[in-house]
Parts: C-alpha cells; sequence; structure tokens
C-alpha cells in the first residue's frame, strides 16, 4: 500500500503561510512604529528606524537592539578548535567532561580546610582555588592543610596577594615534592598577580620580580601555571564587560612581556598565563565576553608570531562578587545559576561558583554543597556541555561577541597607549575609566533602571539577616587603592542603618502613607511606595481610604510618623492633593512625597520630592531615613513656614 508524502489521500500539504503579507524588516518597523505612537512616542522619533527607541543603551557605547537578523553580518566567528577561537580551542568543545568545576576555599584554619576539601573532591570540584596567607591559610601550614589531595589529579590554585605571593608558590611546590609528585606531573598554578596585588593596595607594579621566579622554576614544572591575568579586578571595581575583557588581556600582554624578558620562550609563557573574568547575571553578555576574548587574545599572539596551535587561552570564570547580595542572600542562589549556566555556555574552561552566602562572610557547608552541585546539574542533568558552542549562530550572541571584541580591543589599546597596564594602574588612569563608569551604573542602580531582586526591588521588609564568621580572603579597601564594590551596597547601608535603630529602639523607621480616595484609586501608588521605601528599610502604616485632607491630617498626628507619602491616582490628586500637603506640613510633617509624577503645583504646596519610576531612590530613602532617625533640631523652622516654602 502506498503512503501519501504530505497530506491526506494523496493531497498536497497546505500552506499554512498562504494569505499572509511576507515578513519583511520594513513591515515590522512599520507594526513597531504604530504601537509606539499609541504609547505616545513622538513622531520625528519614528521616521526611519522606529525601533532604536526599544534599543537599550549599555556602557561600552553600542546599544542592544530588540532585534537581530544577521544583517550586517557579524564578524566570522570561525569552527571550534580553529582561529580566531571565539568558539572554543577545542573542536568536540567540553562535550568528553564538561568543565573544570573549581571550588574556592578561605579557611584560615587548616583542619577545617582539610574537612571542607574533602568533602568538595568527593563530590565533583576537580580543582582547588586557596587563599593563602593573611588571606586565608597560613603559608607555613599549607603543606599540612594539601596532605588529604592527590595533587597530581585535584590542581590547586593559589591566591596569595602581596608580601605572601612567592613564600606561597614555594610552600605550595613543597607540598608537591613532599607528596612525591613527579615534577613532569605538576600541573597547579601558582597565581602570580602583581598587578592586582598592587592596583588594590594602591602601590606600583612590579613585574620583574615575581617574573624572575617563574622563570627559575618553569623548566623543572612544565606542566606548572604561572601568572593570573585578572579582569575581575576591573569588573569588582563597577567596569563594564569591554573594560574588564580590556584590562584582562592588557595585563596578560604585560606578564608575557615579562616572562618572555625572564627568558621563557613566548609559546611556552603564554601558554602559563590563565585569564579569570567574572559572570554574573547578565548572560548573554557573560556568553559573549568570554567568546571574544579568547579572539583578542589570539591577536595578540598571532602578532606576537606564534602558530594557531600556540595561540591557546586557558579561562577561570567566577561567578561576579560584585553582584551578590548581603540582604536576601538567598536570591545569590539564582543569580550564581545563571552566571554558571553563561559561563558554560560562553566555553569557560573552569567555572567557581561562589556560595550564595560570600558577601556575607566564611560560607557554611549547606552553601558550598549548593554552590557545587550548581555546577553538577548544569553539566549532568542538563547536559550543558554536550552541545559545542551551543549560543553559536544566534544573530544577538554573534553581534554581541563582535561589538565587544571592538569595544575591548579599544580599551585595550587605550591601557597600551598609557605605556601598559602597570603605567595605567600606578597613574590613575585604569581607576579613571572605571570609577567614570561606575559613575553611570550607580546612577542605574539608584534609580533602579537596573534592578536588583531583593534589593531595590521586592525587598523582604521582615528579613532576618544571616549571620556568618568575618572571611579574612575579602579584600579590605585601602585608601588610594583599587575599589572593591558591589552593585547592592548603597541600598544595603540604608537597611543596615534602619535595623540599627530598630534594635535600638524597638521600632522600625515608618512612613505614613495618605491614601487618598477609593481603595482602587490608592492601592497601585501606595504599593508602589511600599516597595521603594522598604528598599530602604522603612515600614509604612497605611490608616486605608482617606476622604479629605482633615482626614489625612488627623490620621498622621495619630500614627507618630515624621514623613508622609501622598498616594491615590491622578484624577484624585488634581483634587485633593495640594490641600492635603498643605494640611500634613500644618500638623508637622518633616517630608511631604507624592506617589506621581513631578509637578511645580505640588511642589508650592508643600511637597518635598515624588516618588515615581525613574527616580533617584537612593538619594529619596537617604533624606527620608536621615529625617526619620535624627532627632528635630530647635533651629528648624516650624510646620507653618514649611508649608509656606
Amino acid at each position: 500500500m502506498d503512503v501519501p508524502e504530505s497530506g491526506a489521500a494523496g493531497t498536497a500539504a497546505p500552506n499554512l503561510a498562504e494569505g499572509f503579507p511576507a515578513a519583511t524588516r520594513e513591515r515590522w518597523r512599520e507594526l513597531v512604529a504604530g504601537v509606539l505612537r499609541k504609547s505616545g512616542v513622538a513622531e520625528d522619533r519614528l521616521a526611519d528606524t522606529p525601533e532604536s527607541v526599544l534599543a537599550t543603551h549599555g556602557y561600552d557605547g553600542f546599544d542592544i537592539e530588540p532585534l537581530y537578523t544577521g544583517e550586517p553580518p557579524a564578524a566570522d566567528p570561525g569552527y571550534p578548535g580553529l582561529a580566531p577561537f571565539t568558539r572554543g580551542y577545542r573542536p568536540g568543545g567540553g562535550v568528553a567532561g564538561g568543565w573544570d568545576i573549581r571550588a574556592r576555599h578561605t579557611d584560615a584554619d587548616p583542619a577545617e580546610f582539610r574537612r571542607r576539601t574533602h568533602n568538595d573532591l568527593m563530590n565533583g570540584v576537580s580543582s582547588l582555588w586557596v587563599a593563602v596567607g593573611e588571606t586565608g591559610i597560613p603559608v607555613d601550614r599549607l603543606g599540612e592543610a594539601l596532605t588529604d589531595v592527590y595533587l597530581d589529579l585535584a590542581p590547586v590554585v593559589l591566591a596569595a596577594p602581596g608580601p605572601d605571593a612567592l613564600a606561597a608558590a614555594t610552600a605550595l611546590l613543597q607540598a608537591h615534592a613532599d607528596a612525591d609528585v613527579p615534577d613532569g606531573r605538576v600541573i597547579s598554578h601558582l597565581g602570580l598577580d602583581p598587578l592586582s596585588t598592587a592596583a588594590l593596595a594602591g602601590e606600583r607594579p612590579d613585574l620583574s620580580g615575581p617574573a624572575d621566579f617563574a622563570a627559575e622554576h618553569a623548566a623543572r614544572y612544565p606542566g606548572l601555571g604561572l601568572f593570573i591575568a585578572d579582569g575581575t579586578l576591573v569588573h569588582n571595581a563597577g567596569g563594564s564587560e569591554a573594560q574588564e575583557i580590556g584590562s584582562a588581556i592588557a595585563a596578560g600582554t604585560a606578564y608575557l612581556r615579562a616572562l618572555t624578558a625572564a627568558g621563557l620562550e613566548p609559546a611556552d609563557a603564554a601558554r602559563r598565563i590563565e585569564f579569570r573574568l567574572a559572570a554574573n547575571a547578565d548572560q548573554f553578555s557573560v556568553i559573549a565576553k568570554l567568546r571574544a576574548v579568547r579572539a583578542m587574545w589570539n591577536q595578540v599572539l598571532q602578532a606576537c608570531g606564534l602558530p594557531s596551535d600556540q595561540r591557546g587561552m586557558s579561562l577561570h570564570a567566577t561567578t561576579s562578587d560584585a553582584m551578590l547580595t548581603r540582604r536576601d542572600p538567598h536570591v545569590n542562589m539564582l543569580r550564581t545559576t545563571v552566571a554558571c549556566f553563561a559561563a558554560g555556555v560562553g566555553g569557560a574552561d573552569a567555572v567557581t561558583v561562589a556560595p550564595f552566602d560570600s558577601a556575607v562572610g566564611l560560607p557554611d557547608d549547606f552553601a558550598r554543597r549548593i554552590a557545587r552541585n550548581t555546577q553538577s546539574l548544569l553539566i549532568e542533568e542538563s547536559h550543558l556541555a554536550q552541545v559545542i558552542d551551543p549560543a553559536g549562530g544566534s544573530f544577538y550572541v554573534e553581534a554581541l561577541t563582535r561589538d565587544l571584541y571592538t569595544a575591548g580591543w579599544a580599551f585595550f589599546q587605550e591601557l597600551e597607549r598609557a605605556g601598559g597596564i602597570a603605567a595605567a594602574i600606578e597613574h590613575g588612569e585604569l581607576r579613571t575609566a572605571v570609577d567614570r563608569l561606575w559613575e553611570r551604573r550607580r546612577h542605574d542602580l539608584a534609580r533602579r533602571t537596573a534592578p536588583l531582586t531583593g534589593i531595590s526591588e521586592f525587598p523582604d521588609p521582615h528579613e532576618k539577616p544571616l549571620v556568618r564568621e568575618p572571611d579574612p580572603a575579602r579584600p579590605a579597601q585601602v585608601e588610594g587603592g583599587f575599589p572593591v564594590r558591589r552593585y547592592a551596597q548603597d541600598y544595603e547601608s540604608l537597611r543596615d542603618r534602619s535595623d540599627a535603630h530598630t534594635a535600638d529602639t524597638g521600632r522600625r523607621p515608618t512612613a505614613f502613607l495618605a491614601t487618598l480616595g477609593p481603595v482602587a484609586a490608592h492601592t497601585a501608588r501606595a504599593s508602589f511606595a511600599t516597595n521603594l521605601l522598604a528598599a530602604g528599610g522603612v515600614a509604612v502604616e497605611g490608616p486605608g481610604p482617606l476622604d479629605d485632607a482633615r482626614a489625612a491630617a488627623a490620621a498622621f498626628t495619630a500614627s507618630g510618623s515624621r514623613v508622609a507619602v501622598i498616594c491615590s491616582s491622578d484624577k484624585v490628586y488634581a483634587e485633593h492633593a495640594e490641600t492635603v500637603a498643605r494640611a500634613l506640613r500644618g500638623v508637622g510633617a518633616r517630608r511631604v512625597l507624592l506617589a506621581g509624577a513631578p509637578r511645580d503645583a505640588y511642589r508650592e504646596a508643600g511637597v518635598d520630592s515624588f516618588a515615581h519610576k525613574g527616580c533617584d531612590a537612593v538619594a529619596l530613602l537617604t533624606d527620608l531615613v536621615d529625617v526619620i532617625l535624627t532627632e528635630p533640631d530647635s533651629t528648624e523652622p516650624d510646620s507653618t513656614q514649611g508649608a509656606r516654602a
């Protein structure tokens, strides 16, 4: 019996697209313009490229477009295993075994360190990132701490700042000798990074001493890693993706020069440098920057005359410290999962997932287990590594890779023009560039256009903060040194002040919500104000629907609050806002806010500031917390003067 190839009873399959207009970019633009026109967008912005209204303005000089179709075509990314290595250095990707799961350890007690490393290595971890010296295990006890580790199977990457670096490196090599690991099987990494150490300490970088030390040991230990080109220095100061990869390539170039000056061949020196980048919750940017940085290093090594089979890069991705929060820290599990996913898709050779409580202090066993199991789940259960370069071919990812390469290379060249990254650190050019970018980022964080879940958006006002032992590896801010920042720091400082007040007085800082009109009229803005105030640790007291200024003034007086927030619809505001504002000032409100767009008439009636989408939430909350927590000054103008202001 013959079976028809398509359709039923031998009839042709229907063309489901028949009768519809062709899907073209021009037609899509027409539809976009129509929707935006109804939203009140000015006609002159819709003339040629209406989609530009929907573009997201990034920190690196290019926009994220709402639609990518491959026009204009992105630069050819090549094939996995072939130059320019955008798609990775292995033709088979990570299909055989995934990536190296690297756990970070900052315990100062060797016994505790041994217990925790045993748990990690027995449960999926394949390498250790160990803090030594003043930030972790004492140098003279490193051998004791590593007693149980099979060092020829589980390599150790050191993190030893400042004067401890060379002593720690010597101790690590001695630990290998004590464990009878043959010199040819030493695969650990000394983790030397004098650039980051000097930047954080506000000192002049010295590369020659560490380079001479490294070159001394290179011939004896052919598999030993030497230097770390660490872009997280810039990332954790608030820098952009392009600044991060540009500075990492500049650091790698500086170390390459130092090692060759110390006597190593360029190919040997290059393979002993490991690059470290941060992975945050912006997954597409992470994927693209990991792909772009490989192409950038390929360009550097090509310029050095190395053949393509010697232009590889060892790339370690660690989840961002800057994105982690002390408040609502369990949300960090979600952030680090997204970041780990992006690092795996982007082709990282090794990945470190920070425990969710890392921003609070020394992580506990539960947090460490979740961190390592996040990686195991993505590799073993999600089969993330079973596809070679899974993002390859995506119009968006390829275009973003191209744009980050261009911006990152431009920043690298800027550092080279300054005399190299060591000179840029010494003379402040790198700090100036990153600080300038941080102010832009901080502006967006303050206005909640860069939202932080659990911090600036949807905070938990009843949260009980986690308590952890201090982490010795957390970098301390040194005067004149490179800054260490977290995106949540301004909001968390406000929450800390409010919590301290609550602990001292037994009463949480509270604002009065003057909810005018029926529930349907004021609920939306009252909810908005409640969420905004909670970001600063300020509670709200709402009496329910209020009919007029007299009722609002009486309820405010009964509340004992110092701050009032008027909440209702524009229609109700038109009728009552001005009289209510004057009444609240008249009964002693030290600050009167209105949830809605600013209007001069309301200011003249006594409204101090406006809570609305895009307002400077940090400035607004700082002012309110100052007012609520500060005792009234006897010289402060009385309420009638405030009403006339």
